[in-house]
């Protein structure tokens, strides 16, 4: 027989508006643990996704060779994918709070397993239609991959409390990175290849760029597994009785259990806050974009660097996840507890400290007095810790704050959507005007910083916009 475990809170002592509703909160026993399951598995699960999503990046160079893509079709690749993964935000954010949040990971665990085999198997059609293929395959993943994001959110709105939401979203920051460290180890291992005796016979484990898209598959698919044995979408599913929020669980209590799609439309829609939080993200998504899908190019093409064998870019690599892991808890844990839950302010210095490190780089790089490949590394890792922060706290814990229970899985769809309209400027947009300012201007690669510097600047306006207009308010749902 299930136990239902009562919530137990305690008033907030100060009634200070900027004290929000912030409890002192009391778990039943066992829920802690149980909660700490359901989220590192969660956490692994969408992890492997960024493994299959990351692959491409370091992929790049050896396919534009193979090829003969320019950086403005490789650029085509990107848009594609975060065109149908801007659209997949906006509608999947909507099934998931239909379906279910591991149910909607499920889905699209499913569909970037098939969608990551069938792009490196469509390398051997031939090179007359493969950009055209790339680009189809590459935007059903984008789409797949769509489900990930609202639905671990969703699962974790319903676990979390708002006030443990920013530290939630830096150890969510922490798991996309794992996986973002697994695949920039893992990729340059299968680049590279390797000998290996199986049942007395030799067998080669990559060498060539597809075992990018054919490897990582397989730790999805362990993972997806995993998830669905362990994960429950809401704390009663596992015999416990929470109510972390007043103010929210009122706000939530306005609809039944089952909320209508159109009902989380309109009432979304109508939410002022969403859309100006999605604005900025839209600038997030573009600076973020930028880098991740360029360093390994920018390397390459601007140092004569190569991930499989350079020693400066591997570490690079390595750093630059780990670096957004420390800005992402970090800037988490301020906004929780010197904030008391609000998500602006902190944002806003992140931004104005991203603008910063991308003026630096820009100046410092085009200088060739001070111009170097290890200078660009260490710029490239604090623009790295910076815009993963923002990241987190908006298309994470704003997210949750903006949407409740019931709705942060189309909260998360609207926000992240955002975000990749602004990554599909830095696909296609970003390589044309890298390959027109390599050959028309002296400028070169340092275009891409220029790219990203006005993008940071509007961030930082709007997230103080926010901040300006939500001080000394209790903001749940904008």
């Amino acid at each position: 027989m299930r136990n239902q475990h009562p919530s137990k809170t305690e008033a907030p002592s100060q009634t200070t508006p900027d004290a929000q509703s912030d409890p002192i909160l009391k778990y039943p026993p066992g829920f802690r643990g149980r909660r700490g399951m359901n989220w590192i598995m969660l956490g692994l699960m969408y992890a492997s996704y960024y493994m299959c999503r990351y692959n491409l990046s370091i992929a790049a160079p050896r396919i534009m060779d193979q090829f003969g893509f320019n950086n403005a079709q490789y650029g085509l690749i990107n848009s594609a994918r975060h065109l149908a993964y801007a659209v997949g935000q906006f509608i999947n954010g909507l099934f998931t709070d239909k379906l279910g949040g591991k149910q909607a990971m499920a889905v699209g665990a499913g569909l970037t397993i098939i969608l990551n085999l069938l792009f490196g198997l469509s390398s051997y059609v031939g090179s007359g239609s493969v950009l055209l293929l790339f680009m189809i395959i590459r935007g059903a993943d984008g789409y797949s991959q769509a489900f990930g994001a609202p639905g671990m959110i969703k699962v974790n709105t319903a676990w979390f409390a708002k006030s443990e939401r920013g530290r939630f979203a830096g150890v969510f920051g922490l798991m996309i990175q794992v996986g973002q460290i697994s695949i920039n180890a893992l990729g340059p291992w299968l680049l590279i290849g390797h000998t290996f005796l199986i049942l007395g016979r030799e067998v080669v484990i990559g060498g060539t760029w597809q075992w990018l898209f054919w490897v990582p598959p397989c730790f999805v698919a362990a993972m997806v597994i995993l998830m669905y044995l362990i994960v429950n979408n809401e704390p009663e599913q596992a015999g416990y009785a929470v109510q972390h929020d007043a103010a929210e669980a009122q706000a939530d209590a306005q609809h039944g259990e089952n909320v209508p799609i159109s009902t989380v439309f309109l009432t979304m829609i109508r939410k002022k806050m969403v859309w100006i939080t999605a604005c900025a993200y839209f600038c997030t998504g573009i600076v973020r974009t930028a880098q991740y899908d360029w360093w390994v190019v920018y390397f390459d093409q601007e140092w004569d660097l190569d991930i499989a064998t350079s020693t400066l870019v591997i570490i690079t690599g390595a750093l630059l996840p780990l670096t957004a892991f420390i800005g992402s808890i970090t800037s988490g844990f301020i906004s929780d507890t010197l904030f008391k839950g609000k998500r602006a302010p902190v944002a806003m210095a992140l931004y104005a400290l991203e603008s910063v490190a991308i003026l630096a780089a820009a100046i410092l790089l085009g200088n060739a007095n001070t111009a170097s490949a290890p200078l660009a590394a260490v710029l490239m890792l604090l623009i790295s810790l910076t815009c993963n922060s923002t990241h987190s706290i908006l298309g994470t814990a704003a997210a949750m704050d903006l949407g409740g229970r019931k709705m942060a899985g189309f909260a998360a769809g609207i926000i992240d959507s955002f975000q990749y309209f602004g990554a599909a400027a830095s696909g296609y947009g970003l390589g044309r005007l890298i390959d027109y300012a390599i050959k028309n201007t002296a400028l070169g690669w340092n275009a891409w910083f220029y790219f990203m510097l006005p993008f940071s600047i509007i961030g930082m306006i709007l997230m103080g916009f926010i901040w300006l207009r939500t001080r000394g308010k209790q903001v749940v749902g904008g």
